[in-house]
């Protein structure tokens, strides 16, 4: 029983199909997981492997997907509303309210959390200022370009200092600095005991942050630990080529040079 409180998202049996006309594509084909507080999860895979679906399902986004969730100990089925209240989500791409300025926004976003509205006020302006946006804090979003608009996701997120940060392709159009500042955010938070499920295809950067891999093809976890634990049972020595040998995928540098020569001749 004390084994079961210290995981924090229990996934069993996950499986997720979308209908094409009379067919139907199992995206997500059985996935059992079990995550710990405090661990930063890689979530990688290639695409149409099935890492956003599992994010959108974790997140309360998509519902009807076959198979048990547990997040924080609640049923996402039963309380996915208690759910979202506990965790944050930041992905690639997103609709903001246009029409509001980044101070607007996530006024809107902490008073949906249910923060109070110093609260909000004062985070939103340390985390602008951190992000080096307090200069655009009164522009419309609709003005931003696409690094500017993955800052304002990024602090929506985390604006409520959610247990759980759920993060796909996160960071998509970042500037080299703020990319360091999100992996430096990342460590910190999971030193505090917080959770991060990471789904990127950024393999160096999965590498560097993640404390354990989870490596999804065709639906199906097909490895599970961390870098060095899977790197032992491989013979190659980075993420890359581990990703490229456990996914059956190879033949790239053939590849590249066919592409090469389609621009020489």
């Amino acid at each position: 029983m004390e084994e079961n409180q210290n995981i924090i998202i229990s996934i069993k049996n996950l499986e997720k199909s979308y209908k094409n006309g009379r067919s139907e594509n199992k995206v997500l084909k059985g996935i059992n997981l079990e995550i710990k507080p405090g661990q930063i999860i890689g979530y990688i895979g290639p695409n149409g492997a099935g890492k956003s679906t599992t994010v959108k399902v974790l997140c309360g986004l998509l519902q009807d997907f076959e198979g048990e969730v547990n997040i924080l100990g609640m049923n996402l089925r039963e309380e996915s509303t208690n759910i979202k209240r506990k965790i944050g989500y930041i992905p690639e791409n997103a609709a903001l309210y246009e029409t509001l300025t980044p101070r607007e926004y996530l006024r809107f976003v902490g008073e949906l959390h249910g923060m109070p509205i110093q609260e909000i006020d004062t985070k939103t302006e340390k985390l602008l200022d951190l992000f080096d946006m307090k200069t655009h804090a009164d522009e419309r979003l609709n003005s931003f370009s696409k690094g500017m608009r993955q800052k304002i996701l990024i602090i929506s997120g985390l604006i409520h200092n959610p247990e759980i940060i759920f993060m796909d392709e996160p960071l998509s159009g970042l500037d080299a600095n703020s990319v360091i500042i999100v992996k430096e955010i990342l460590t910190q938070l999971a030193k505090e005991g917080k959770t991060i499920f990471y789904s990127s295809h950024i393999m160096d950067v999965v590498e560097k942050i993640s404390d354990r891999i989870i490596l999804i093809n065709n639906g199906n976890v097909v490895a599970d630990g961390s870098f060095e634990e899977l790197n032992s049972k491989a013979s190659k020595g980075s993420l890359e080529s581990l990703f490229t040998e456990l996914t059956g995928t190879s033949g790239h540098s053939k590849k590249a040079e066919e592409i090469i020569n389609v621009f020489e001749n």
